[in-house]
Protein backbone atom coordinates (compact mmCIF):
# COMPACT_ATOMS: atom_id res chain seq x y z
CA UNK A 1 0.00 0.00 0.00
CA UNK A 2 1.04 3.32 -0.09
CA UNK A 3 2.18 5.78 2.13
CA UNK A 4 -0.77 7.66 4.37
CA UNK A 5 -1.02 11.03 3.67
CA UNK A 6 -0.11 13.13 6.91
CA UNK A 7 -2.83 15.27 7.02
CA UNK A 8 -5.50 12.75 7.28
CA UNK A 9 -6.13 14.05 11.31
CA UNK A 10 -5.17 17.62 10.78
CA UNK A 11 -7.44 20.00 11.80
CA UNK A 12 -8.21 21.99 9.31
CA UNK A 13 -9.84 25.38 8.83
CA UNK A 14 -13.34 25.57 6.54
CA UNK A 15 -13.39 28.12 3.22
CA UNK A 16 -15.97 30.91 3.05
CA UNK A 17 -19.31 30.59 1.86
CA UNK A 18 -19.59 30.88 -1.43
CA UNK A 19 -23.32 31.81 -1.44
CA UNK A 20 -24.46 34.55 -3.41
CA UNK A 21 -28.02 36.94 -2.92
CA UNK A 22 -29.73 36.84 -5.93
CA UNK A 23 -32.96 36.65 -7.31
CA UNK A 24 -32.76 34.18 -10.18
CA UNK A 25 -35.15 31.57 -11.11
CA UNK A 26 -34.25 28.39 -8.83
CA UNK A 27 -33.42 25.52 -11.03
CA UNK A 28 -35.76 23.27 -9.14
CA UNK A 29 -39.09 23.47 -11.17
CA UNK A 30 -41.49 22.04 -8.88
CA UNK A 31 -44.76 23.41 -7.51
CA UNK A 32 -42.95 27.10 -6.10
CA UNK A 33 -41.81 27.75 -8.70
CA UNK A 34 -44.69 30.18 -9.26
CA UNK A 35 -43.21 32.39 -6.36
CA UNK A 36 -42.52 35.52 -6.39
CA UNK A 37 -38.56 36.26 -5.90
CA UNK A 38 -38.15 37.25 -1.67
CA UNK A 39 -35.61 40.00 -2.17
CA UNK A 40 -33.57 40.88 1.04
CA UNK A 41 -30.73 43.22 1.57
CA UNK A 42 -27.37 41.90 3.50
CA UNK A 43 -27.39 44.82 5.24
CA UNK A 44 -29.33 45.19 8.83
CA UNK A 45 -31.73 47.61 9.80
CA UNK A 46 -31.47 48.73 13.84
CA UNK A 47 -32.81 45.60 15.30
CA UNK A 48 -35.73 45.12 17.89
CA UNK A 49 -34.16 42.45 20.42
CA UNK A 50 -37.91 41.97 21.65
CA UNK A 51 -39.10 40.41 18.46
CA UNK A 52 -38.39 36.84 18.12
CA UNK A 53 -39.46 36.22 14.81
CA UNK A 54 -40.20 37.54 11.38
CA UNK A 55 -40.29 37.15 7.90
CA UNK A 56 -38.26 40.11 7.50
CA UNK A 57 -35.71 39.03 10.35
CA UNK A 58 -35.90 34.77 8.73
CA UNK A 59 -34.67 36.54 5.44
CA UNK A 60 -32.50 38.53 7.20
CA UNK A 61 -30.54 35.60 8.84
CA UNK A 62 -31.03 33.57 5.80
CA UNK A 63 -29.19 35.88 4.09
CA UNK A 64 -26.10 36.75 6.57
CA UNK A 65 -25.97 34.07 9.40
CA UNK A 66 -27.67 30.72 7.75
CA UNK A 67 -24.66 28.34 7.69
CA UNK A 68 -24.69 26.78 3.93
CA UNK A 69 -21.15 26.30 3.51
CA UNK A 70 -21.35 24.30 6.89
CA UNK A 71 -24.25 22.16 5.87
CA UNK A 72 -23.02 21.54 2.07
CA UNK A 73 -19.87 20.07 3.65
CA UNK A 74 -21.58 17.73 6.27
CA UNK A 75 -24.73 16.29 3.50
CA UNK A 76 -22.00 16.09 0.45
CA UNK A 77 -19.45 13.99 2.79
CA UNK A 78 -16.84 15.10 0.58
CA UNK A 79 -13.47 15.93 2.05
CA UNK A 80 -12.50 18.52 -0.59
CA UNK A 81 -14.79 21.09 1.29
CA UNK A 82 -12.09 21.29 4.00
CA UNK A 83 -9.25 23.35 2.88
CA UNK A 84 -6.41 22.95 4.33
CA UNK A 85 -4.37 26.22 3.18
CA UNK A 86 -7.05 28.59 5.03
CA UNK A 87 -7.39 30.67 1.59
CA UNK A 88 -10.88 31.61 2.43
CA UNK A 89 -12.28 29.50 -0.73
CA UNK A 90 -14.20 25.93 -0.80
CA UNK A 91 -12.94 23.90 -3.83
CA UNK A 92 -13.41 20.57 -5.52
CA UNK A 93 -10.82 19.39 -7.41
CA UNK A 94 -13.18 16.38 -8.85
CA UNK A 95 -11.52 13.29 -7.66
CA UNK A 96 -14.09 12.91 -4.38
CA UNK A 97 -16.31 9.74 -4.68
CA UNK A 98 -19.03 12.04 -3.17
CA UNK A 99 -19.11 14.64 -5.24
CA UNK A 100 -22.42 13.36 -6.85
CA UNK A 101 -23.78 12.44 -3.18
CA UNK A 102 -25.08 16.10 -2.30
CA UNK A 103 -27.28 16.63 -5.94
CA UNK A 104 -29.18 13.60 -5.25
CA UNK A 105 -30.01 14.83 -1.32
CA UNK A 106 -33.44 15.45 -0.80
CA UNK A 107 -34.60 18.42 1.12
CA UNK A 108 -38.51 20.12 1.74
CA UNK A 109 -39.58 23.56 2.62
CA UNK A 110 -42.32 24.71 3.95
CA UNK A 111 -43.23 28.47 2.44
CA UNK A 112 -46.11 30.88 3.79
CA UNK A 113 -46.65 32.82 0.58
CA UNK A 114 -48.96 34.75 1.94
CA UNK A 115 -49.18 34.97 6.37
CA UNK A 116 -50.91 31.73 7.60
CA UNK A 117 -50.73 30.09 4.26
CA UNK A 118 -48.22 27.28 4.07
CA UNK A 119 -47.27 25.53 1.38
CA UNK A 120 -45.09 21.92 1.67
CA UNK A 121 -42.59 21.45 -1.19
CA UNK A 122 -41.03 17.93 -1.38
CA UNK A 123 -38.38 16.50 -3.80
CA UNK A 124 -36.33 19.63 -3.62
CA UNK A 125 -32.60 18.57 -4.48
CA UNK A 126 -29.91 21.35 -5.43
CA UNK A 127 -26.29 20.33 -7.99
CA UNK A 128 -24.60 22.90 -5.61
CA UNK A 129 -24.40 24.81 -2.40
CA UNK A 130 -25.11 27.86 -4.22
CA UNK A 131 -28.05 26.59 -5.82
CA UNK A 132 -29.04 25.42 -2.48
CA UNK A 133 -28.30 29.52 -1.02
CA UNK A 134 -30.35 30.49 -3.55
CA UNK A 135 -33.67 28.59 -3.33
CA UNK A 136 -33.14 29.63 0.39
CA UNK A 137 -32.90 33.03 0.16
CA UNK A 138 -35.49 33.23 -2.71
CA UNK A 139 -38.14 31.16 -0.81
CA UNK A 140 -37.30 31.85 2.78
CA UNK A 141 -38.94 28.65 4.06
CA UNK A 142 -39.96 29.21 7.96
CA UNK A 143 -38.87 25.25 8.39
CA UNK A 144 -36.41 23.29 5.95
CA UNK A 145 -36.27 19.30 6.22
CA UNK A 146 -33.68 17.04 5.31
CA UNK A 147 -34.64 13.80 3.63
CA UNK A 148 -32.16 11.01 2.19
CA UNK A 149 -29.80 10.30 -0.37
CA UNK A 150 -31.58 9.08 -4.03
CA UNK A 151 -30.32 6.82 -6.69
CA UNK A 152 -31.71 10.05 -8.64
CA UNK A 153 -31.82 13.98 -7.72
CA UNK A 154 -35.24 14.16 -6.25
CA UNK A 155 -36.64 17.36 -7.78
CA UNK A 156 -36.49 15.09 -11.28
CA UNK A 157 -38.99 12.57 -9.31
CA UNK A 158 -41.73 13.50 -11.79
CA UNK A 159 -39.89 12.55 -15.15
CA UNK A 160 -39.52 9.58 -13.96
CA UNK A 161 -41.20 6.36 -14.07
CA UNK A 162 -42.85 5.36 -11.51
CA UNK A 163 -41.16 3.38 -8.63
CA UNK A 164 -37.27 4.26 -10.24
CA UNK A 165 -36.81 6.88 -7.92
CA UNK A 166 -35.07 4.88 -4.56
CA UNK A 167 -33.12 5.40 -1.51
CA UNK A 168 -29.72 4.84 -1.51
CA UNK A 169 -28.61 6.11 2.24
CA UNK A 170 -29.53 8.61 4.80
CA UNK A 171 -28.45 9.34 9.00
CA UNK A 172 -29.33 7.32 11.21
CA UNK A 173 -31.57 9.99 13.34
CA UNK A 174 -33.23 9.96 16.03
CA UNK A 175 -36.44 12.65 17.23
CA UNK A 176 -36.75 13.05 21.23
CA UNK A 177 -40.44 15.53 22.06
CA UNK A 178 -40.80 16.47 25.70
CA UNK A 179 -44.44 15.83 24.71
CA UNK A 180 -43.95 12.37 25.32
CA UNK A 181 -43.17 13.21 29.11
CA UNK A 182 -46.33 14.54 29.64
CA UNK A 183 -47.28 11.93 31.82
CA UNK A 184 -44.64 12.05 33.73
CA UNK A 185 -43.92 16.71 34.07
CA UNK A 186 -44.77 17.30 37.61
CA UNK A 187 -43.66 20.84 36.73
CA UNK A 188 -46.96 22.08 35.38
CA UNK A 189 -45.98 21.88 31.68
CA UNK A 190 -47.18 19.92 29.13
CA UNK A 191 -47.62 20.62 25.98
CA UNK A 192 -45.07 22.92 23.69
CA UNK A 193 -44.28 24.47 27.22
CA UNK A 194 -41.16 23.91 28.97
CA UNK A 195 -39.15 24.79 31.41
CA UNK A 196 -35.76 23.91 33.46
CA UNK A 197 -36.95 21.36 35.48
CA UNK A 198 -38.34 18.72 32.80
CA UNK A 199 -35.33 20.25 30.39
CA UNK A 200 -33.00 18.10 32.27
CA UNK A 201 -35.52 14.67 30.58
CA UNK A 202 -33.89 16.04 27.92
CA UNK A 203 -30.51 15.53 28.62
CA UNK A 204 -30.81 12.06 30.34
CA UNK A 205 -32.14 10.54 27.35
CA UNK A 206 -29.07 12.18 25.11
CA UNK A 207 -26.79 10.64 27.49
CA UNK A 208 -28.18 6.94 27.38
CA UNK A 209 -28.87 7.10 23.18
CA UNK A 210 -25.14 8.51 23.16
CA UNK A 211 -23.72 5.96 25.28
CA UNK A 212 -25.28 2.80 23.42
CA UNK A 213 -24.77 4.26 19.68
CA UNK A 214 -20.84 4.65 20.96
CA UNK A 215 -20.11 1.87 22.89
CA UNK A 216 -22.97 -0.87 21.83
CA UNK A 217 -23.16 -0.09 17.62
CA UNK A 218 -19.36 1.58 17.44
CA UNK A 219 -21.06 4.69 16.00
CA UNK A 220 -18.71 7.60 16.26
CA UNK A 221 -19.86 10.60 14.24
CA UNK A 222 -22.98 11.43 16.22
CA UNK A 223 -24.05 15.22 16.31
CA UNK A 224 -26.90 16.77 18.48
CA UNK A 225 -29.33 19.12 17.72
CA UNK A 226 -31.89 21.48 20.33
CA UNK A 227 -35.15 21.01 18.08
CA UNK A 228 -35.71 25.40 18.83
CA UNK A 229 -38.34 24.39 20.94
CA UNK A 230 -39.01 21.84 23.12
CA UNK A 231 -36.69 18.63 22.11
CA UNK A 232 -33.25 17.43 20.60
CA UNK A 233 -32.42 16.01 17.33
CA UNK A 234 -29.83 13.45 16.93
CA UNK A 235 -28.03 12.35 13.55
CA UNK A 236 -25.68 9.52 13.50
CA UNK A 237 -23.13 10.26 10.01
CA UNK A 238 -20.78 6.91 10.12
CA UNK A 239 -20.78 5.43 6.61
CA UNK A 240 -22.07 2.19 8.27
CA UNK A 241 -25.20 4.28 9.83
CA UNK A 242 -25.81 6.04 6.83
CA UNK A 243 -25.80 2.86 4.48
CA UNK A 244 -28.69 0.54 6.98
CA UNK A 245 -31.43 -0.65 5.06
CA UNK A 246 -35.11 0.12 6.79
CA UNK A 247 -34.96 -3.40 8.35
CA UNK A 248 -31.32 -2.41 10.07
CA UNK A 249 -32.57 1.09 11.53
CA UNK A 250 -35.40 -0.29 12.48
CA UNK A 251 -33.96 -3.14 15.12
CA UNK A 252 -31.22 -0.31 16.08
CA UNK A 253 -34.09 1.99 17.25
CA UNK A 254 -36.15 -1.34 18.38
CA UNK A 255 -32.76 -1.91 20.68
CA UNK A 256 -33.75 1.50 22.54
CA UNK A 257 -37.39 0.92 22.93
CA UNK A 258 -38.30 0.09 26.72
CA UNK A 259 -42.31 -0.28 26.84
CA UNK A 260 -42.86 2.23 29.60
CA UNK A 261 -46.64 0.93 29.96
CA UNK A 262 -49.52 3.74 29.10
CA UNK A 263 -52.41 5.14 30.44
CA UNK A 264 -54.53 2.14 29.56
CA UNK A 265 -52.57 -0.65 30.20
CA UNK A 266 -50.19 0.48 33.54
CA UNK A 267 -48.04 -3.06 32.66
CA UNK A 268 -43.98 -2.45 32.34
CA UNK A 269 -42.04 -5.58 33.44
CA UNK A 270 -38.73 -5.59 32.66
CA UNK A 271 -36.56 -9.25 32.33
CA UNK A 272 -34.41 -10.50 34.58
CA UNK A 273 -31.83 -10.43 34.65
CA UNK A 274 -31.53 -6.94 32.88
CA UNK A 275 -29.99 -6.38 29.36
CA UNK A 276 -26.68 -4.56 30.00
CA UNK A 277 -27.55 -1.90 28.12
CA UNK A 278 -30.19 -1.55 30.59
CA UNK A 279 -28.45 -2.02 33.12
CA UNK A 280 -25.98 0.65 32.18
CA UNK A 281 -28.95 3.11 31.16
CA UNK A 282 -30.14 2.54 35.16
CA UNK A 283 -26.74 3.76 35.88
CA UNK A 284 -26.52 6.31 34.26
CA UNK A 285 -30.28 7.51 35.01
CA UNK A 286 -30.37 6.39 38.80
CA UNK A 287 -28.13 9.76 40.08
CA UNK A 288 -29.75 11.83 38.01
CA UNK A 289 -33.48 10.79 38.81
CA UNK A 290 -32.56 11.47 42.20
CA UNK A 291 -31.32 14.71 42.08
CA UNK A 292 -33.91 16.00 39.44
CA UNK A 293 -37.37 14.12 39.71
CA UNK A 294 -37.14 13.34 43.68
CA UNK A 295 -36.98 16.82 45.30
CA UNK A 296 -39.34 19.72 45.30
CA UNK A 297 -36.60 21.79 43.54
CA UNK A 298 -37.45 19.10 40.90
CA UNK A 299 -40.74 17.32 40.13
CA UNK A 300 -41.07 16.42 43.53
CA UNK A 301 -41.94 12.78 43.31
CA UNK A 302 -40.99 12.13 47.03
CA UNK A 303 -41.41 15.43 48.74
CA UNK A 304 -44.62 15.61 50.03
CA UNK A 305 -46.98 13.09 52.14
CA UNK A 306 -49.29 13.00 49.32
CA UNK A 307 -46.04 12.55 46.57
CA UNK A 308 -44.62 9.67 48.59
CA UNK A 309 -48.18 7.72 49.40
CA UNK A 310 -48.92 7.79 45.43
CA UNK A 311 -45.53 6.38 44.55
CA UNK A 312 -45.55 3.35 47.41
CA UNK A 313 -49.10 2.32 45.85
CA UNK A 314 -46.90 1.74 42.72
CA UNK A 315 -45.49 -0.94 44.71
CA UNK A 316 -46.30 -4.25 43.91
CA UNK A 317 -48.87 -5.47 46.07
CA UNK A 318 -46.37 -8.55 47.84
CA UNK A 319 -44.33 -5.91 48.73
CA UNK A 320 -47.94 -3.85 50.85
CA UNK A 321 -46.05 -4.36 54.03
CA UNK A 322 -42.77 -2.35 53.17
CA UNK A 323 -44.83 0.54 51.94
CA UNK A 324 -46.93 0.11 55.00
CA UNK A 325 -44.27 0.33 57.04
CA UNK A 326 -42.33 3.81 55.25
CA UNK A 327 -45.83 5.57 55.47
CA UNK A 328 -45.72 5.11 58.97
CA UNK A 329 -42.05 6.00 58.73
CA UNK A 330 -41.94 8.87 56.70
CA UNK A 331 -45.01 10.34 57.92
CA UNK A 332 -43.99 10.76 61.56
CA UNK A 333 -42.86 14.18 63.06
CA UNK A 334 -39.89 13.10 64.05
CA UNK A 335 -38.69 11.93 60.34
CA UNK A 336 -36.39 14.61 59.09
CA UNK A 337 -34.74 12.36 55.93
CA UNK A 338 -34.52 13.65 52.81
CA UNK A 339 -36.20 12.61 49.51
CA UNK A 340 -32.48 11.20 48.43
CA UNK A 341 -32.41 9.11 51.69
CA UNK A 342 -35.73 8.05 51.89
CA UNK A 343 -35.38 6.80 48.11
CA UNK A 344 -31.95 4.85 49.54
CA UNK A 345 -34.25 3.89 52.42
CA UNK A 346 -37.14 2.53 49.96
CA UNK A 347 -34.43 0.08 47.93
CA UNK A 348 -32.92 -0.70 51.51
CA UNK A 349 -36.34 -2.08 52.38
CA UNK A 350 -37.25 -3.79 49.17
CA UNK A 351 -34.34 -5.54 49.38
CA UNK A 352 -34.36 -7.01 52.88
CA UNK A 353 -38.21 -8.25 51.85
CA UNK A 354 -37.10 -10.19 48.77
CA UNK A 355 -33.91 -11.83 51.45
CA UNK A 356 -31.17 -9.74 49.61
CA UNK A 357 -30.18 -7.34 52.70
CA UNK A 358 -27.76 -9.16 55.29
CA UNK A 359 -29.71 -12.20 56.94
CA UNK A 360 -33.07 -10.95 55.97
CA UNK A 361 -34.78 -13.98 54.53
CA UNK A 362 -37.89 -13.52 52.07
CA UNK A 363 -41.51 -14.75 52.82
CA UNK A 364 -41.68 -18.36 52.07
CA UNK A 365 -44.93 -17.67 49.91
CA UNK A 366 -43.19 -15.42 48.07
CA UNK A 367 -42.58 -16.59 44.20
CA UNK A 368 -39.32 -16.67 42.22
CA UNK A 369 -41.89 -13.95 39.80
CA UNK A 370 -42.58 -12.01 42.54
CA UNK A 371 -39.15 -11.57 43.94
CA UNK A 372 -38.27 -10.59 40.43
CA UNK A 373 -41.03 -8.06 40.33
CA UNK A 374 -40.05 -6.20 43.71
CA UNK A 375 -36.46 -6.40 43.04
CA UNK A 376 -37.20 -4.47 39.54
CA UNK A 377 -39.59 -1.84 41.00
CA UNK A 378 -37.01 0.75 41.26
CA UNK A 379 -35.71 0.15 37.99
CA UNK A 380 -39.09 0.54 36.49
CA UNK A 381 -39.59 3.54 38.55
CA UNK A 382 -36.51 5.06 37.37
CA UNK A 383 -36.89 4.20 33.48
CA UNK A 384 -40.95 5.20 34.12
CA UNK A 385 -39.88 8.98 34.29
CA UNK A 386 -36.79 9.48 32.52
CA UNK A 387 -35.44 6.57 30.49
CA UNK A 388 -35.29 7.88 26.57
CA UNK A 389 -39.13 8.39 24.91
CA UNK A 390 -38.07 7.96 21.42
CA UNK A 391 -40.30 8.78 18.25
CA UNK A 392 -39.46 5.75 16.89
CA UNK A 393 -41.41 5.81 13.26
CA UNK A 394 -38.65 8.82 12.37
CA UNK A 395 -36.10 6.20 13.06
CA UNK A 396 -36.92 3.48 10.94
CA UNK A 397 -37.22 4.48 7.14
CA UNK A 398 -34.25 6.30 4.85
CA UNK A 399 -37.04 8.38 3.60
CA UNK A 400 -38.30 9.86 6.81
CA UNK A 401 -37.61 13.71 6.41
CA UNK A 402 -36.17 15.61 9.71
CA UNK A 403 -35.94 19.24 10.36
CA UNK A 404 -32.60 20.78 9.41
CA UNK A 405 -30.17 22.07 11.83
CA UNK A 406 -29.23 25.26 12.03
CA UNK A 407 -32.95 26.65 10.68
CA UNK A 408 -35.19 28.62 13.15
CA UNK A 409 -38.26 27.46 14.80
CA UNK A 410 -40.52 30.15 13.39
CA UNK A 411 -42.71 29.80 16.97
CA UNK A 412 -39.53 30.81 19.28
CA UNK A 413 -37.73 32.01 17.05
CA UNK A 414 -34.79 30.40 18.08
CA UNK A 415 -31.44 28.76 16.13
CA UNK A 416 -31.25 24.68 16.07
CA UNK A 417 -28.01 24.80 17.42
CA UNK A 418 -25.80 21.76 17.99
CA UNK A 419 -25.56 20.63 21.70
CA UNK A 420 -22.71 18.84 23.37
CA UNK A 421 -23.75 15.41 25.35
CA UNK A 422 -20.68 16.23 27.28
CA UNK A 423 -21.76 19.62 28.38
CA UNK A 424 -25.67 19.66 28.26
CA UNK A 425 -25.19 20.69 32.34
CA UNK A 426 -24.20 24.40 30.78
CA UNK A 427 -27.24 24.51 27.61
CA UNK A 428 -29.73 26.52 28.38
CA UNK A 429 -33.05 26.52 25.66
CA UNK A 430 -33.91 29.56 26.92
CA UNK A 431 -30.37 31.44 25.88
CA UNK A 432 -30.51 29.71 23.06
CA UNK A 433 -30.60 33.29 20.48
CA UNK A 434 -33.74 34.56 19.22
CA UNK A 435 -33.27 36.33 15.16
CA UNK A 436 -34.30 39.36 16.80
CA UNK A 437 -30.91 39.07 19.75
CA UNK A 438 -29.37 37.87 16.71
CA UNK A 439 -29.62 40.82 15.10
CA UNK A 440 -28.92 43.22 17.22
CA UNK A 441 -25.76 41.35 18.23
CA UNK A 442 -24.73 41.84 15.00
CA UNK A 443 -25.99 45.66 14.50
CA UNK A 444 -24.24 46.05 17.94
CA UNK A 445 -20.84 44.29 16.58
CA UNK A 446 -20.34 46.27 13.36
CA UNK A 447 -21.54 49.36 15.22
CA UNK A 448 -18.03 48.92 17.07
CA UNK A 449 -16.39 48.31 14.22
CA UNK A 450 -14.67 44.99 15.96
CA UNK A 451 -14.26 43.14 12.50
CA UNK A 452 -11.10 45.38 11.83
CA UNK A 453 -9.37 43.46 15.01
CA UNK A 454 -10.68 40.01 14.11
CA UNK A 455 -8.60 38.25 11.27
CA UNK A 456 -10.28 35.60 11.87
CA UNK A 457 -13.83 36.44 10.69
CA UNK A 458 -14.65 35.00 7.60
CA UNK A 459 -18.59 34.55 8.39
CA UNK A 460 -21.18 36.70 9.49
CA UNK A 461 -21.89 34.50 12.09
CA UNK A 462 -18.90 34.71 13.64
CA UNK A 463 -20.21 38.21 15.18
CA UNK A 464 -22.62 36.54 17.05
CA UNK A 465 -23.52 34.26 19.59
CA UNK A 466 -23.71 31.73 17.49
CA UNK A 467 -19.69 31.87 17.07
CA UNK A 468 -19.39 29.21 19.77
CA UNK A 469 -21.95 26.27 18.50
CA UNK A 470 -20.95 26.11 15.09
CA UNK A 471 -16.91 26.59 15.78
CA UNK A 472 -17.42 24.07 18.10
CA UNK A 473 -19.79 22.07 16.04
CA UNK A 474 -17.34 22.18 12.81
CA UNK A 475 -14.31 21.14 15.48
CA UNK A 476 -15.25 18.09 17.50
CA UNK A 477 -17.50 16.51 15.19
CA UNK A 478 -17.59 18.00 11.03
CA UNK A 479 -13.76 18.20 10.53
CA UNK A 480 -13.22 14.41 12.52
CA UNK A 481 -16.48 12.92 9.62
CA UNK A 482 -14.46 14.58 6.62
CA UNK A 483 -11.27 13.26 7.68
CA UNK A 484 -12.43 9.89 8.18
CA UNK A 485 -14.12 10.01 4.71
CA UNK A 486 -10.79 11.07 2.94
CA UNK A 487 -9.31 8.13 4.93
CA UNK A 488 -11.92 5.77 3.76
CA UNK A 489 -11.78 7.46 -0.19
CA UNK A 490 -7.61 7.49 -0.06
CA UNK A 491 -7.62 3.74 1.27
CA UNK A 492 -10.17 2.38 -1.81
CA UNK A 493 -7.90 3.92 -4.48
CA UNK A 494 -5.03 2.22 -2.66
CA UNK A 495 -7.25 -0.94 -2.80
CA UNK A 496 -7.99 -0.16 -6.69
CA UNK A 497 -3.82 0.40 -7.37
CA UNK A 498 -3.62 -3.13 -5.84
CA UNK A 499 -5.51 -4.43 -7.93
CA UNK A 500 -4.11 -3.00 -11.17
CA UNK A 501 -0.71 -3.05 -10.11
CA UNK A 502 -0.48 0.34 -10.39
CA UNK A 503 1.77 1.37 -7.25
Amino acid sequence: MGAASNNDNEEHEFGEDQSTNNDATSTNHDDASAQQPMTCSTKSSPADSSVVFSPELLGMYYARLFPYQMLYSWLSYDPATINPNNNNTTKNNGTSNNTTTFPRREFSMTIEPTPGNEVYIRYQSFLSQEELTTAIQKRRPTKIDIGAVFNYPPKDNKSLPSGKLQTQERELVFDIDLTDYDGVRNCGCDGAKICPKCWTFMGMAMEVMNEGLRNDFGFEHVAWFYSGRRGVHCWVCDDGARKLTNEARSAVATYFEVNLGSDKNKNFNLSSPLHPMLSRAYDILEPRFVESVLPEEGHGLISTRASWTKLLMTLPKQANSVAAKLEEKWGSKRDTTTPEEKWDELKTALLTFIGKSGNSKAPKNLSNADRSRVESWPVETVFKYVYPRLDINVSKMQNHLLKSPFCVHPKTGRVCVPIEVSNFASFDPFQVPTLGQLMKELDDFEAADKSENDTDITFDWQKTSLKEPFEKFQKSFLVPLLNEERRMQREEREKRAAVMGDF
